[in-house]
């Protein structure tokens, strides 16, 4: 027995295993709850009550290929195209404010010809983003930690895709773009003191863009007292609220959700995180909260593992990657439960949506990538060489 529990652990042991098995576990737990939970809560939203399960099968399957092809690529490529692969988000973040489709007084989603789902450009943008930080904290490791104001240009690359952003209008995406390079600048070791200006001159922007808003400072108000208006600006949060409350512990049973039936507005995508609270109760948020911490505990470790073996690139973008995961996740869940105001933005892995799977499935191909090859091409320490015997002095 002792024999056998001895074998199981060095199998599930990270360093025995081509890739490391938690990451890829916990985004597979999630990916198939979040199948089954869009399926759930799209019942009612067509006559056919599984349209939006098979086609988030179907992006599933997507997803799931576009990571393994991106596993079996070498990250030196994606570095060294870092700069054209930022380009062209950019130009992609600019092209969808000109032909992009205006859904709710935002322009976010470029339609694609055919049967082809609409795009959504600043997933995409997160990808370019990524890489192009990556490459240059990798280039300029030592001077972000002994030049200060090394980080300035990182952060004035940040300003283009957060004014693009602006324009469509997607704040959220901007908080996410945000977090993700503040994020690797700090695991970089950049300026502590410089982060902190810059993330409280970005706080006051983000308080001047609530107040200029009208839209933006009603969501507000109401995630302060959203029972003091609970059919206008605060329907979403109180029936999300309900969701909560009607789940308790155990919640009501898989298919047994009474806000999904059109109560709930996005059920399926902004809001999954309330249906699985309802109908999964207590214990079924809890696990999805702790596969993502898994998920990103997994990520970071990953890029320790490689900025350790000396592999730059690999672990920034890790960093980068497990920042993206977390802020997505952590705004989606605390907006669902009402601790952020209202916020447009999917649960990576669970809510539906192809550009949010696809670009998620590539992230997590990456993570694997960045693991194999710091697993295939370790640090080396040199053996020191053996010491020569001196001749004796007669």
């Amino acid at each position: 027995m002792k024999n056998r529990i001895k074998r199981l652990r060095e199998m599930l042991g990270t360093r025995e295993l081509p890739c490391d098995i938690w990451l890829l576990l916990a985004a597979l737990v999630l990916a198939g709850i979040g199948w089954v939970m869009v399926g759930s809560a799209s019942v009612g939203l067509s006559e056919d009550s599984f349209h939006y399960a098979v086609r988030h099968g179907v992006f599933l399957l997507v997803a799931i290929s576009a990571a393994a092809v991106t596993m079996s690529l070498p990250l030196e490529p994606w570095r060294q195209n870092a700069g054209l692969i930022l380009f062209a988000s950019l130009a992609l973040l600019l092209v969808v404010l000109v032909v992009g489709q205006d859904i709710n007084g935002s322009k976010r989603w470029i339609a694609l010809p055919g049967p082809l789902p609409s795009l959504q450009v600043s997933e995409v943008g997160k990808l370019g983003l990524v890489f192009y930080m990556a490459a240059f904290m990798s280039r300029f490791a030592v001077e972000l930690r002994t030049r200060a104001f090394t980080l300035l240009r990182p952060l004035m690359v940040l300003a283009a895709p957060l004014g693009l952003l602006f324009l469509a209008p997607d704040f959220g995406g901007m908080v996410v773009y945000t977090v993700c390079v503040v994020g690797m600048l700090m695991m970089a070791g950049a300026s502590l003191v410089l982060l902190i200006g810059a993330g409280s001159a970005l706080g006051f922007g983000a308080v001047l863009l609530v107040m200029l808003e009208p839209y933006r400072l009603a969501r507000w108000t109401s995630f302060l007292d959203p029972w003091a208006d609970q059919f206008a600006t605060g329907y979403q949060l109180t029936q999300a609220l309900i969701a909560f409350g009607r789940g308790h512990v155990t919640g009501t049973g898989l298919g047994n959700s009474v806000q999904k039936l059109h109560f709930l507005p996005e059920a399926h995508t902004d809001f999954i995180f309330a249906v699985i609270a309802e109908e999964l109760g207590m214990i079924g948020a809890i696990a999805v909260v702790a596969l993502f911490t898994l998920f990103i505990v997994r990520a970071m470790l990953i890029g320790r593992r490689a900025e350790v073996a000396g592999h730059l690139f690999a672990a920034y973008m890790s960093y980068g990657i497990g920042f993206i995961i977390a802020a997505q996740a952590f705004i989606n869940m605390a907006v669902s439960s009402g601790l952020l105001p209202t916020k447009g933005l999917t649960l990576p892995l669970v809510s539906y949506g192809g550009s949010s799977l696809l670009v998620t499935g590539v992230m997590v191909g990456l993570l694997l990538r960045a693991d194999r090859e710091t697993r295939l091409f370790p640090k080396r320490t040199p053996t020191p060489a053996k010491r020569r015997r001196q001749p004796r002095l007669s």
